[in-house]
């Protein structure tokens, strides 16, 4: 019979949690049960790899220690590595007993977590134990304790060598029905290689250049293949213009993708557009492709292009409302 405890506290000396997995191993190793232990936070970088240790485990116990609030981020990790990369037939017939032990409230909450998460996972869940401990002096001095514990490792041999059966729980029906993970047609061997990735910093980074280069790439091919059109806006700014008497501007606006500016010159019943450099400006404006193809999409306006940051201006601020009024775009 093979048994690993995964434990999910901070490792430090007086944690409750320890003391009592440390119990309940001893129990275990002399009933003759292979025990091997996973401490998360020694394992942190790898813990996507560590649903491939399940594969010859009869039973585990899922430890962790409540210090403020829930189940912690270790073993929430490694429950969310089960359900992204572990074996879900090899899951469903392991038995899970979950121990948590608390220095603040909520133990029973953090045991019932565990216990819904492996069952909706699949697995077979056992009675657990959880506590609250303030002193672990006085759980290790208290025979009582030490006696509750030791039967619970001896209920989990008993469980796991009779493969006790269990009524079916509804979170698994749940399972079936709507809590379906993305479908990713790929076999245990593959979805081992996959977490194998994932844990793996250096590979993850490389991928992310690769994916920033390719984004590069395309961006400027995109931009080389029609972005810098002479043309592009310069007709729709003059579709909808609409002079109005006394007001006189210069406004240049620099497109992220667009290698010259626009620059739009409008002059009461006159209005100039075209790419190119001006000296002498009035406002000048700078943006995306995606926020310029919102406005003359009249998806957006001037003003509130740039009150939601996706613009940046520099010059007299009345100009940006006036242009809302000179060019009015319907959405389209």
């Amino acid at each position: 019979m093979n048994v690993n405890i995964y434990y999910g506290g901070r490792g430090i000396i007086d944690d409750p949690t320890s003391y009592v997995i440390n119990k309940m191993q001893a129990v275990l190793e002399e009933l003759r049960v292979n025990v091997t232990r996973y401490n998360l936070y020694e394992l942190k970088n790898t813990i996507p790899t560590l649903p491939q240790t399940l594969k010859d485990a009869d039973g585990i116990i899922l430890a962790t220690t409540v210090e403020w609030f829930g189940i912690g981020g270790y073993m929430q990790q490694f429950l969310d590595a089960c359900w992204l990369y572990g074996d879900k037939e090899r899951i469903s017939k392991i038995y899970m007993c979950p121990v948590v032990m608390s220095t603040t409230y909520g133990e029973r909450e953090a045991k019932l977590d565990l216990g819904k998460a492996w069952e909706i996972l699949g697995g077979l869940p056992c009675s657990g134990l959880c506590g609250y401990i303030d002193n672990t002096v006085a759980l290790e001095m208290n025979e009582n304790y030490t006696n509750i514990i030791e039967k619970k490792a001896e209920n989990l041999y008993r469980t796991i060598n009779q493969k006790a059966a269990s009524f079916p729980a509804s979170n698994q029906a749940v399972r079936q029905k709507i809590a379906v993970s993305p479908a990713i047609d790929l076999s245990p061997q593959e979805t081992e290689q996959l977490s194998e990735y994932v844990s793996d910093d250096v590979y993850v980074q490389r991928q992310k250049e690769d994916i920033q280069e390719l984004a590069s790439f395309f961006r400027d091919k995109l931009s080389q293949e029609g972005s810098d059109s002479e043309d592009e806006y310069v007709s729709e700014l003059k579709q909808v213009y609409r002079p109005m008497a006394g007001f006189h501007a210069v406004c240049t606006i620099n497109i992220e993708e667009k290698k010259n500016p626009l620059v739009v010159k409008v002059n009461g019943p006159t209005l100039e557009c075209g790419y190119g450099a001006e000296e002498q400006t009035d406002m000048v404006m700078n943006t995306k492709r995606a926020t310029m193809e919102d406005i003359v999409n009249g998806r957006m306006t001037f003003q509130r292009a740039f009150m939601s940051g996706a613009m940046t201006t520099k010059g007299d601020m009345k100009i940006l409302r006036m242009l809302d009024q000179v060019f009015v775009f319907e959405e389209r």
